[in-house]
């Protein structure tokens, strides 16, 4: 008890992160998107009004170049319905979300696409498709999740990773997650991204998992076996943004309050750590899958048309980034 005595002490007196007013940043991803290309993007079965509309929205935004993958009745009927036009769309009919899954892919395997978006079939239908050892997007990098986070209460951008795709990453799967992650961010603007390999706590604990791998990944950092960022770890959240508590438990380093990216255990603490920064700190969260031949950008039915946006604005940076070129 006497160990919680300071912490608790300081949120009474002083909140160990600090409220930057008003702290946005979705709006500069989509703002630095207008003068780089739209990117082709298969937009895999856009049957509900809020994944039509996405892809609509986007491209008007010229954030990307749509094909609408799924059943071209129940499309057109749905965007009559929804008073969307999307007659200049190109339309490839598939009969199922699974058959919607594998034109998607083919889209993005034969270079037709250069993204593809989630519409409203479930995640794991499209990436079991996209996942497919001879048939999919494989690359020699794990596949990985990550969010770009809107955060008011925290005055960088701040990604979280991997809360959608890895279940109970191992040490060699989380040094593909960090490196994806650590790329992401580059595309976003930030050179040096500094990497917090979350656990429950701070120093390395034979028993806790977490605390040997982030050990593992600091010192596979030191060696040049992931580079770009700067990596500490283990680190508990508080320690990794907040710099009043990373004081109050006396740790030095380039990392602890101002982390720019939020390595998590396992994918459900990472999702949980995600959707708690999204209902009770009144964050935006914009998705990404990485590591395989193409981004895939992944929207939820509750996001904002903001967040829809800034989804693809996030594809369209790290495409660009890979790929770079000039909008004529």
């Amino acid at each position: 008890m006497s160990d919680l005595a300071p912490l608790a002490e300081a949120v009474a007196l002083d909140p160990l992160v600090g409220h930057p007013p008003d702290f946005h940043v979705f709006h500069k991803f989509i703002e630095r998107c207008k003068d780089l290309p739209a990117i082709t993007t298969a937009v895999v079965w856009p049957l509900s009004e809020v994944a039509l509309k996405g892809a609509v929205e986007a491209a008007a935004e010229h954030l990307i170049e749509p094909t609408l993958i799924g059943d071209e009745k129940q499309i057109k009927a749905l965007a009559t319905r929804s008073g969307l036009d999307i007659a200049a769309f190109p339309l490839l009919h598939a009969e199922n979300e699974e058959k919607a899954a594998e034109l998607g892919v083919a889209m993005c395997r034969s270079g037709n696409a250069q993204a593809m978006m989630k519409g409203s079939l479930h995640t794991d239908e499209l990436m079991k498709v996209a996942m497919a050892r001879d048939t999919g997007l494989r690359t020699t990098r794990r596949i990985s999740h990550v969010f770009v986070m809107d955060t008011p209460a925290y005055a960088r951008t701040l990604l979280i990773t991997d809360a959608a795709i890895n279940i109970a990453p191992e040490l060699e799967d989380k040094v593909h997650i960090v490196q994806n992650a650590i790329d992401l961010a580059r595309a976003l603007g930030i050179p040096k991204p500094k990497v917090a390999l979350l656990s429950a706590v701070e120093t390395v604990n034979p028993k806790i998992k977490s605390t040997l791998d982030a050990a593992a990944l600091c010192k596979m950092a030191d060696r040049g076996q992931i580079t770009g960022g700067i990596l500490d770890g283990p680190l508990a959240f508080d320690t990794a943004v907040s710099v009043k508590a990373a004081k109050i438990k006396k740790l030095v380093s380039p990392v602890t309050g101002q982390a720019d990216i939020l390595v998590v255990p396992d994918l459900e603490s990472g999702n949980m750590l995600a959707k708690q920064l999204e209902y009770l700190g009144g964050a935006q969260l914009a998705g990404i899958v990485l590591g395989a031949r193409v981004p895939t950008i992944l929207t939820s039915r509750a996001d904002s048309a903001e967040t829809r946006l800034t989804s693809c604005a996030v594809a369209v940076l790290l495409h660009n980034a890979e790929h770079p070129r000039v909008k004529v």
